[in-house]
């Protein structure tokens, strides 16, 4: 196994809360991966405190990624969050066009929302956005509740039955994403919770399913991400990496539940990298 990759993570950088990038780092690191970062923007928190301040780094992404291209710096996977603006789209499109000849793994996490709802401070643009940025995707990872918008602009079930699963994720493949994982699916069938998704590597579509736990943590999708892309460079299937960040997920979150008193700052990520084989 080839863990000699640079795998560059595009995401915002909070001060405060174990989400993106502080969440992210640590996890594809402890994989033994060489791992860096342009962060999209500075957040003062996670925005679970209701109040926060975001410092977009639009300029500081474009000034950046010319004297990476002076540098010669390439990277073997690209792996994306949340973007702040139109124009970060296109910096993010330069970066992948700029390593293309390393044919990175691109993989997309819309952030955007959750339980029904976008994220607050963000406005209905952010959608469109992302539409653009699952067009380039080897692997997108949408929560049900952002495949929800990107797909339809709303909200328009809270439950699927196994058409309706599959429905989702094809229109994800027209919209050009390779490899499609929905996290958060309810089933309409059960009742229960699952991960749908395409494998494009394997041809196949699977679920994954696991028990739902009652408590919120900001950041569970970026450390779902980051355990299962690095998984998937490691060579495991997407459905099995898909598995071990769920188990991963699940793990953490109970451990943390008894012992994390505010829970807005997120999981303790480093104290968790022992569930993580």
């Amino acid at each position: 196994m080839d863990k000699n990759k640079d795998i560059l993570l595009i995401n915002d950088l909070p001060g405060v809360g174990k989400v993106a990038l502080s969440a992210m780092m640590p996890i594809v690191s402890s994989m033994g991966f060489r791992v860096h970062n342009l962060p999209t923007a500075i957040v003062s928190n996670t925005l679970d405190y209701g109040l926060f301040e975001i410092l977009d780094m639009s300029e500081y992404m474009r000034k950046t990624i010319d004297i990476w291209n002076e540098l010669g710096f390439k990277f073997d996977a690209i792996c994306t969050g949340f973007i702040n603006s139109d124009e970060q789209v296109g910096l993010i499109e330069k970066i992948i066009e700029d390593n293309k000849e390393n044919d990175p793994l691109i993989m997309v996490d819309p952030i955007m929302g959750d339980d029904g709802n976008l994220y607050m401070g963000l406005s209905k643009n952010v959608v469109k956005n992302m539409r653009e940025m699952c067009a380039l995707a080897d692997i997108v990872t949408p929560n049900f509740t952002e495949a929800s918008f990107i797909l339809y602009d709303e909200m328009k079930k809270d439950e699927l039955d196994s058409d309706e699963i599959k429905e989702y994720i094809d229109e994800f493949r027209k919209l050009g994403s390779k490899s499609v994982v929905i996290t958060s699916v309810k089933s309409k069938d059960s009742s229960n919770y699952s991960i749908e998704g395409y494998s494009h590597f394997e041809d196949e579509y699977f679920s994954v399913p696991y028990d739902y736990i009652n408590v919120r943590f900001p950041g569970t999708g970026d450390v779902f991400s980051g355990v299962m892309v690095g998984k998937v460079l490691e060579g495991k299937t997407l459905k099995e990496a898909c598995k071990i960040a769920s188990d991963f997920v699940r793990k953490a979150m109970e451990r943390d539940e008894k012992i994390v008193v505010d829970k807005r700052k997120g999981m303790n990520i480093e104290d968790n990298l022992q569930f993580l084989k």
